[in-house]
């Protein structure tokens, strides 16, 4: 057996808060009708390679979008794993754009996106994101498998195995990394092939 292991990483489909640039953090939103089908879409987009099993964050549009892929290829949801939920946003939970978020805002943030009074470090998302995979290559080394959890949870995680920057990631949008004993390669970004094609597995 390969001992590379392979992952695609896919963030949860849209849900209401999505849909209304509201944070959503560790509040349980469940995915709206277009979340459940960019859903049904990822499938067709992971259809074309092998997969051995699906985990998932046990947040509900997380866990759910994972039931639909899993329903969808045939595979079995074998674990909701903690570590990757989405980031702790805190107060700004619930909030969209405006004074009340403004308010919130750490001074010299300068993505303007990540720096909220009362929310979790970026760091410890990253931390946390990239030691859940990691345990997951080491303990199925050689598998290929499905991770559903949130936007910037994957983004922080990548950007720490990669040491790269990493944009936006989208709704039900395929990632796919690998890890072996030289450490960790990107293939696909939010879709887009990366340097390095994926092959389909015979």
């Amino acid at each position: 057996m390969s001992s590379t292991t392979t992952f695609a990483l896919i963030r949860h489909g849209q849900t209401d808060w999505n849909a209304a640039l509201r944070i959503q953090g560790l509040s349980d939103i469940p995915l709206n009708d277009t979340g459940r089908g960019q859903a049904a879409d990822a499938v067709g987009h992971l259809a074309d390679y092998e997969w051995d099993f699906v985990v998932s964050s046990p947040l509900s549009r997380a866990a759910e979008t994972a039931d639909l892929i899993a329903d969808g290829l045939g595979l079995t949801v074998t674990r909701r794993i903690g570590q990757i939920v989405e980031r702790d946003y805190g107060p700004a939970e619930g909030l969209g754009a405006g004074p009340e978020l403004d308010a919130l805002r750490l001074p010299g943030d300068p993505t303007g996106i990540g720096g909220f009074h009362g929310a979790e470090a970026e760091a410890t998302v990253a931390a946390r994101g990239a030691d859940a995979l990691l345990a997951l290559a080491e303990e199925h080394p050689g598998a290929r498998i499905i991770v559903v959890s949130h936007g910037t949870l994957i983004r922080l995680s990548l950007m720490r195995i990669l040491d790269r920057p990493i944009g936006t990631i989208s709704n039900a949008a395929l990632t796919v990394v690998a890890h072996d004993q030289a450490g960790w390669t990107l293939d696909v970004l939010n879709g887009a092939p990366s340097s390095t094609a994926l092959a389909p597995a015979p």
